[in-house]
């Protein structure tokens, strides 16, 4: 039923679109009147004024047979840089960018999967629920759209969150909270050669701080890192001041909260140490999700994917999606394998036998979660 020719052009089409994160408003005019064709009932929140970006989320729903549970399909609109001027390319079953910008498989694979899905639904009158779409703006940096997504907007009881990497198949159904930890380090400058002993340096502060810290892979549900470092002007002034911006992500609320309090006084007590001082930020991301392998959700995942000849399983990542936001809406949510390879980097590329199996699977999906 799939028109894999459709699918890839449209594909294709959707890639060289710019929309790097906060300038999605050309796409999202585009995603409109292509919703709006296929009958369904769109709308757009006020995200995009709350974030200071070009439009808000998408969101979208497609009346169907009364009884069945509602669902969601959801795909973030916004790519990493550089994705201004996408040329994709072809080659041997593939599709590549010219090796000068990102693809865009992420997340504009999802895009279109949904779109072609939701044409052989009505091209074929195949039975459906509710279906409702998101197509979120400023995924990446934050999940800054979806965390300002307007939940009275949804009645969908299930999400399915088209943004990992594995093939379809792979079925996330765990993944870690974040905080973001801030930190400006503030001691007092001074002549590096003629009184060193008057300053306080903030790059000691840092360096003792961090050396005290436990970082990278801290256990098999915790990791934190020290992202960015910068202050300095020249080699013969003290530093008087360094900003570190790091993070910490855990499975575990408690860990994740043990882990950034660590950090935080790591700093404290290294700049109190040195008679300087640390202004610290702590925000926190997005909580944890747990989704059990014998909810409804993945079970109705696997029977979709059986009936397309795909074995499913499930896995755990350290990385954080819009599921995240999703389950912390109450919105019980997976994120699916579609087959994004080498996302962020210039090498990024996609399986044409994905980008069909990932339509086939929304199909599928619609299709089991109607008969419940």
């Amino acid at each position: 039923m799939i028109n894999e020719e459709r699918l890839i052009n449209e594909f294709l089409e959707l890639v060289k679109i710019d929309s790097p994160s906060g300038k999605e408003g050309r796409l999202a005019q585009v995603l409109i009147e292509k919703l709006s064709t296929l009958g369904l009932k769109v709308s757009v929140d006020d995200a995009g004024e709350k974030v200071g970006g070009e439009t808000g989320n998408v969101i979208a729903r497609l009346k169907g047979k009364p009884g069945a549970p509602a669902i969601l399909f959801s795909c973030h609109m916004d790519n990493v840089m550089p994705c201004e001027g996408v040329k994709p390319v072809i080659k041997d079953g593939v599709i590549y960018s010219d090796g000068t910008t990102v693809l865009g498989a992420d997340n504009k694979a999802g895009i279109a999967a949904v779109l072609e899905a939701l044409r052989v639904v009505k091209e074929n009158s195949i039975d459906h629920g509710d279906v409702e779409v998101v197509f979120s703006i400023w995924e990446e940096g934050g999940l800054r759209g979806a965390s300002n997504l307007n939940a009275d907007l949804l009645t969908a009881k299930y999400a399915f969150v088209l943004d990992s990497g594995g093939s379809p198949g792979e079925i996330i159904t765990s993944g870690p909270a974040q905080d973001k930890i801030e930190v400006k380090l503030i001691g007092r400058a001074a002549h590096a050669g003629v009184a060193p002993e008057e300053g306080i340096s903030a790059i000691m502060m840092a360096a003792r701080a961090i050396d005290r810290m436990k970082l990278l892979r801290i256990d098999e549900e915790t990791t934190a890192n020290i992202g960015v470092i910068n202050g300095g002007q020249a080699t013969n002034i003290v530093t008087p001041e360094v900003t570190v911006k790091a993070e910490a992500r855990s499975l575990s609320e408690e860990k994740l909260s043990a882990q950034t309090r660590h950090m935080v006084e790591a700093f404290e007590k290294a700049a109190a140490e040195f008679g300087g001082r640390a202004e610290i930020e702590v925000t926190r991301m997005y909580p944890p999700f747990r989704v059990e392998e014998s909810d409804d959700i993945v079970r109705g995942v696997k029977r979709a994917l059986e009936r397309i000849g795909i074995t499913g399983y499930t896995r755990s990542t350290g990385g954080g999606s819009d599921t995240n936001i999703f389950n912390g809406m109450r919105i019980k949510a997976v994120n699916l394998g579609i087959g994004e390879r080498k996302p962020h980097t210039l090498e990024e590329h996609i399986h044409i036998k994905d980008l069909v199996d990932t339509a086939r699977m929304v199909i599928e999906i619609i299709r089991v979660f109607a008969e419940m």
